[in-house]
């Protein structure tokens, strides 16, 4: 079974909504200049009401390491993950599971992937043509998300609404995919409908073919045990 991420909450609701209709991770945004930037008290609270196994995330991007680190444990977040330049320096300072997001503007950049040793999941995500990426509604290639799948576990990002996450899986076939503006109101706020069609719609797509190697194997939510620091010869 694929994963599923609900991505940009801000409102408790919003978040239990998600984990009621089957999303595996839920995401909260902390980068400054972003439209869906969630309260850490917020997020703290939401956090506290969520089951155990629900995986959440932080999304963060160029931000001070010790602000990223208060974030994450003031929040109780499982994952850091990160949409800017951060490399691996950084990500090895950080001390915490992460997951890296790139933003491919070509085929031939997914296979130029700065790829870190020790990690085995990573996010492709939209880019905007001023190249801005998180949250933009622009997709990313699909089909050079499936060449990229041989690398590692993809989780699908960039404009994926419940309208095409199934063409998504069907062409990409990713291990995860990872919704925010499409399953949106406004930015910050879900439509419920969206969200609960957007899971139904990524499951649905999955029984369409033959599990792939990119979706076989562990599909438990142990898997984004996966997220582990990047080795020091990456």
């Amino acid at each position: 079974m694929i994963q599923v991420k609900v991505c940009g909450l801000t409102r408790r609701d919003d978040a239990l909504h998600a984990v009621e209709y089957g999303a595996d991770a839920v995401g909260f945004v902390f980068a400054p200049r972003s439209r869906r930037r969630a309260d850490p008290l917020t997020v703290a609270d939401i956090v506290a009401d969520l089951p155990s196994e629900i995986v959440t995330v932080g999304v963060f991007q160029d931000q001070p390491l010790v602000e990223v680190r208060e974030y994450m444990a003031g929040c109780g977040l499982h994952v850091a993950q990160l949409h800017g330049t951060e490399d691996l320096a950084y990500m090895r300072a950080l001390g915490l599971p992460v997951l890296k997001a790139f933003a491919p503007r070509s085929p031939s950049d997914v296979q130029r992937l700065p790829l870190f040793a020790g990690q085995s999941v990573f996010l492709l995500d939209g880019v905007d043509p001023d190249g801005a990426s998180g949250g933009t509604g622009h997709t990313t290639d699909w089909t050079s998300a499936a060449a990229a799948n041989a690398r590692g576990r993809v989780v699908l990002a960039g404009g994926l609404t419940p309208g095409n996450v199934g063409e998504a899986v069907r062409t990409a076939r990713p291990w995860a995919v990872d919704a925010a503006s499409g399953t949106e109101v406004e930015p910050g706020r879900k439509d419920p409908r969206a969200v609960r069609r957007f899971v139904l719609e990524a499951h649905r797509a999955v029984v369409d073919f033959e599990e792939s190697p990119a979706l076989s194997g562990d599909k438990s939510h142990d898997a984004w045990g996966d997220l582990v620091l990047p080795r020091a010869d990456g």
